[in-house]
């Protein structure tokens, strides 16, 4: 193949990666260079699409608010690695633990004696302007004085082959999950590289985060439960917190899931409140508690910093962290660590001023064309601004500005970023693009331990100098490369494990995630009831060979309010406008769309219980819908999306029964489809039974696809549907799990089951309509004696009957859901498990 360097652009006053300045590959990039040029265009491409298919399978999302791609957009990630040598990692790691140790130690100052602001090394206004120095946790000591327990920064690297500092992250540093999930797919597609070059794991800066946070949560003896809050799915990083909670062991939390009660958190399960006694949180300072801090977040948890205060939880980061993100900070920490410790940094900041200061302002304003202005606390709503992309006007303005309120802004120098090779598999060449890095520490019992590696973020376009992933930027894995012991990194545990530890249940069910999974179960259920009751309806309307079967199927999508109805008979009553509407309607709240839109909410809210391959067929479902939207299908191409959407609803049934754990969290997702499956089919005979085609054998057909029981039928009878046999397939045969008996009878199980390991009450409600419901003979239906009017009001008697079936059913869904679902005062106090 041609040399991969053929058409690399080698930029003047740029350092290159894996280039030096005469063009030569440097030492350390050159076992993958010579890799690469071993392999033939069509195998790295194969590589390409091997990354790419593992994040689709993996569900690796990154979410860009208002995206083409949707709002769970795929992560980007490049097929090489960016290598660092082990020599100038030493360096790099011991200054970002230096850096780490430093920040800790200002938080410990400003939320204690401020010493630094006494002595003149940081200015007031930059602290107590910020909007996250959080004044309610003045004078609180954190255990082991440990502000930061995850530490992250931005570092980009200078022509002359230096790394700055560009930024600090030490709110809620995002990334770390990310790294880690571009480690397990770039290793595998180089195995032999992987190997060969001794590439540091990542494993051993996960253990430490998790011996750390044990050994400071508060508690006696008990085994601490540790919990990861999350603000939800909407948040851009949310598949890296649920990733991470998984990696870590820990139940993945939203605030609803949390309590305080006498300055203690509790998380909310199916079987009481569980103390908690730490927080890792990814959620910003001031939305953790509404209570103290800002008072309309929906995020957080009142009450949560009363129980920091008195040392009954840890949380971290420690709140109020976020205030030393301000880049305004950054000039002055060269000589705070020179006054705290003695030292020089050994990773210096790129120049920074904040314009607080007149001769800075005035400094800046003359430079103005040559600097990056950002904002100096993050409640400025401005985005940073190039000098150089303004013309005279816009400076102007901007000048003005800054001179009106000086405190507000930070000048920055221009940072040259580094350029490292991506791989294109378009043209089967090489390209450079700018880099950045996000290199992450943990705090651990003999000081902060740098994670070997980080998150190498990537320009989105050839000419781009910045680097952000929210503006379409793509992802590297960082490979520091060097000795490492024999073998693989052992994931360590916490402690020890016997058979006294043994669980045959999840203890730390959050009772929203398994409120959600009753509801995946139920919108499981209800988009293939609403999928086959509407491929009967189009089906029928394409033949048009039986008009009585198609009304009566029409009657029932009304009285089911699937299909909507027609206000003015006679008057636009276009039955094929009206199917539309009811498969692909944005405006019909009860829609095939809408519902499926709902089953894909609720299971984004269950993920963490989905088992991969449960979640792809997930994707896939949703990705036909989507397809399905864009185009102006014919009721062809919708037949054929139907019986595909049948089958992949079929899959999902599959996964419950094969993949799923059958603890509390699956039995809920089990009952919350047989009481859906109970209403839908109680309720559609209860309908059909008072149609005039009940004594039409095409209407009985449909009927029995509807209950998906033709096969069964036909291979019983060997005959044409008829009413008594198919009543009784339907309604009372005991092996059929389409029947309403054998689903009246399986939900009364479960509820028995359920009441009797939740200490509840009997609910006697469906065990009445099981003796009315098997009491009921058939024969009925047959007495000679009987005219069409006293058969008529047989079966009335018995639509009554099915549809306080189904009335009742929605009522044990709502009894279930104030039990298990609503944590009340008188309720929960009562189950509370220390």
């Amino acid at each position: 193949m041609p040399d991969l360097f053929d058409r690399y652009p080698l930029s003047a006053g740029t350092y290159h990666e894996m280039l030096d300045a005469s063009g030569a590959v440097r030492a350390h990039w050159v076992r993958l260079y010579e890799h690469l040029q071993r392999s033939t265009p069509a195998q790295l491409i194969q590589r390409q699409a091997l990354l790419t298919r593992q994040i689709q399978e993996n569900g690796v999302t990154y979410n860009v608010y208002a995206d083409p791609k949707g709002a769970d957009r795929p992560w980007e990630l490049d097929l090489l690695p960016h290598l660092i040598p082990a020599q100038e990692w030493q360096q790099l790691s011991a200054g970002i633990a230096q850096r780490a140790r430093l920040l800790n130690a200002v938080l410990a100052d400003l939320y204690g004696p401020q010493r630094l602001i006494a002595e003149g090394l940081l200015p007031a206004e930059l602290v107590f302007g910020h909007n996250n120095f959080l004044w309610p946790c003045q004078g609180m000591t954190p255990p082991e004085g440990i502000f930061l327990h995850m530490y992250a920064v931005d570092l980009a690297r200078t022509p002359d082959g230096r790394w700055w500092v560009t930024a600090d992250r030490t709110q809620a540093p995002s990334g770390a999950g990310y790294a880690l999930e571009n480690r397990l797919i770039v290793s595998r597609a180089f195995p032999e590289l992987y190997r060969d070059l001794k590439v540091q794991h990542l494993s051993g800066f996960f253990s430490s985060l998790q011996e750390t946070l044990a050994r400071q949560a508060p508690g006696s003896n008990e085994a601490p439960l540790v919990v990861l809050l999350t603000p939800g799915r909407f948040n851009e990083s949310y598949f890296e917190h649920l990733y991470l909670a998984r990696q870590l062991g820990y139940p993945l939390v939203e605030g609803g899931d949390l309590t305080v009660r006498d300055a203690t958190v509790y998380l909310k399960t199916l079987s009481g409140l569980r103390r908690v006694h730490a927080i890792m949180r990814r959620l910003d300072d001031d939305f953790c508690d509404p209570l103290e801090l800002r008072t309309d977040s929906a995020l957080g948890v009142p009450g949560l910093l009363e129980a920091v205060r008195r040392g009954r939880v840890l949380v971290a980061n420690a709140l109020g962290s976020g205030v030393l993100e301000s880049p305004g900070l950054l000039g002055f920490l060269p000589k705070i660590n020179e006054f705290l410790f003695g030292e020089e940094l050994i990773l210096p900041s790129v120049a920074t001023w904040w314009c607080g200061e007149p001769p800075v302002l005035a400094q800046a304003l003359e430079k103005l064309p040559e600097l990056l202005i950002k904002p100096a606390f993050p409640s400025q709503s401005f985005a940073p601004v190039f000098g150089r992309d303004l013309n005279a006007e816009q400076r102007q303005a901007l000048a003005a500005r800054m001179q009106a309120r000086p405190y507000a802004y930070v000048a920055q120098e221009l940072a040259q970023l580094s350029q490292a090779p991506i791989w294109q598999s378009d043209d089967g060449q090489l390209q450079p693009r700018a880099i950045g890095m996000r290199v992450y520490a943990v705090a651990g019992a003999e000081g902060y331990r740098v994670l070997p590696g980080g998150l190498t973020r990537v320009a989105a376009d050839a000419d781009a100098d910045v680097v952000s992933m929210q503006r379409g930027g793509a992802s590297k894995d960082t490979w520091v490369l060097g000795e490492r012991s024999q073998g693989s990194e052992p994931w360590k545990s916490r402690r020890a494990l016997g058979v006294h530890d043994l669980i045959r249940r999840d203890p730390y069910l959050p009772s929203r995630v398994v409120e959600n999974l009753f509801w995946f179960g139920r919108y499981c259920e209800r988009c293939d009831d609403s999928a086959r009751l509407l491929r009967i309806m189009l089906a029928r309307y394409v033949d048009d060979d039986d008009a009585l079967a198609l009304q009566a199927a029409v009657d029932l999508g009304e009285r089911l309010h699937l299909l909507p109805e027609v206000e003015e008979p006679g008057e636009g009553d276009d039955l094929s406008d009206r199917l539309l509407q009811a498969l692909l309607g944005e405006d019909w709240p009860s829609s095939l769309r809408a519902n499926l839109q709902r089953l894909q909410w609720a299971a984004s809210q269950v993920r963490g219980k989905l088992s991969r391959e449960n979640w792809q067929a997930l994707v896939e479902l949703q990705r036909e819908a989507m397809d399905l939207e864009t185009d102006t299908p014919d009721f062809g191409e919708l037949l054929d999306f139907l019986n595909r959407l049948v089958m992949s609803l079929a899959a999902l049934s599959g996964f419950a029964l094969d993949d799923m754990t059958r603890d509390e969290g699956w039995s809920f997702l089990m009952i919350g489809r047989r009481i859906e499956r109970l209403q839908f089919l109680s309720t559609s005979l209860a309908a059909f039974l008072r149609s005039d085609a009940v004594f039409d054998q095409a209407g009985l057909e449909w009927l029995l696809e509807l209950g998906n029981s033709s096969i069964t039928y036909r291979s019983r009878y060997l005959a044409l549907p008829q009413l008594i046999p198919v009543l009784d397939l339907l309604l009372l045969d005991e092996q059929n799990p389409h029947a309403v008996l054998f689903q009246l009878k399986l939900v009364s199980r479960s509820l028995t089951r359920l009441n009797q390991d939740f200490g509840a009450p009997r609910d006697a409600s469906l065990s009445v309509l099981i003796q009315r419901l098997a009491a009921f003979d058939l024969g009925t239906l047959e007495n000679p004696l009987f005219g069409e009017s006293s058969l008529k009001a047989v079966l009335d008697g018995l639509a009554d009957l099915l549809q306080d079936i189904g009335d009742t059913s929605g009522q044990v869904s709502d009894r279930l859901a104030l039990r298990h679902f609503a944590h009340v005062d008188d309720v929960s106090q009562r189950t509370v498990s220390v």
